[in-house]
């Protein structure tokens, strides 16, 4: 299987990113970590070698990204005002650097956003703010809710970033008709600790009219790698 290493510095980050590709073809994925997880996880996780007949075959090109929770999110060490910036940083490497050279790359003309557990945030919370870039957002055992980041303070970068509160009230005719035309997966497990998150944005999708996929995986699954394998094989598809 083809296999890519990158690094270079990001402008909007102000920092060198690195990023695993993997295949030679097929529609793109960007593939978010888990929280404050590496470019490389996906790989040692077993993820890659989930789909590998996909990726070999060139159905399926996976783009695995780098973090900034540790930066973002997940750093106490700031005021939530700078963690909201940062994470509206990362927001514009991934708009303005990676999809723009996934498509110098690749002609395809869909894009798949897929992430597992904070990958799941990321990959909804990505694909809601630009439906203009992304087709299909495959969520695995997310959770969508930053206000357990943000210790009360809440701003518009905290706003526009929490797709349980922006969602409901979005208005835009621009963005919901194409929100509405993408591809969207909602998948936990019924023992899972985001099946509650799931349950809330199918809820919150049904009432804004947005065609979407919520699938409860049954027979004990829960909140680990071995069901994500299993999500990915099912729903990875180009």
């Amino acid at each position: 299987m083809h296999r890519e290493y990158h690094k270079w510095y990001s402008p909007a980050l102000q920092r060198d990113m690195e990023m695993n590709i993997y295949g030679h073809g097929g529609t793109p994925m960007i593939v978010f970590p888990t929280s404050m997880g590496r470019f490389y996880e996906y790989e040692d996780r077993g993820m890659i070698r989930a789909i590998e007949g996909r990726l070999e075959s060139g159905q399926l090109q996976a783009y695995c990204v780098d973090s900034v929770d540790s930066e973002s999110w997940y750093n106490r060490r700031v005021h939530p005002k700078y963690r909201a910036m940062r994470h509206n940083d990362y927001d514009r490497y991934l708009a303005d650097e990676v999809v723009p050279m996934i498509k110098w790359r690749n002609w395809s003309p869909k894009l798949i956003a897929t992430g597992c557990s904070f990958g799941g945030y990321h990959t909804l919370n990505f694909a809601l703010r630009h439906p203009d870039l992304v087709t299909d957002a495959v969520n695995m055992s997310g959770a969508f809710d930053i206000h357990q980041f943000v210790n009360g303070y809440y701003d518009d970068n905290c706003y526009f970033n929490c797709p349980p509160d922006f969602l409901p009230h979005m208005s835009d005719s621009w963005l919901l008709d194409r929100i509405r035309q993408q591809r969207l997966v909602l998948a936990a497990g019924e023992h899972d600790i985001c099946l509650g998150a799931n349950l809330q944005m199918d809820a919150i999708m049904n009432g804004k009219g947005i065609p979407h996929w919520l699938d409860v995986w049954g027979d004990g699954a829960y909140h680990d790698w071995p069901l994500w394998e299993k999500m990915a094989g099912k729903f990875l598809t180009p």
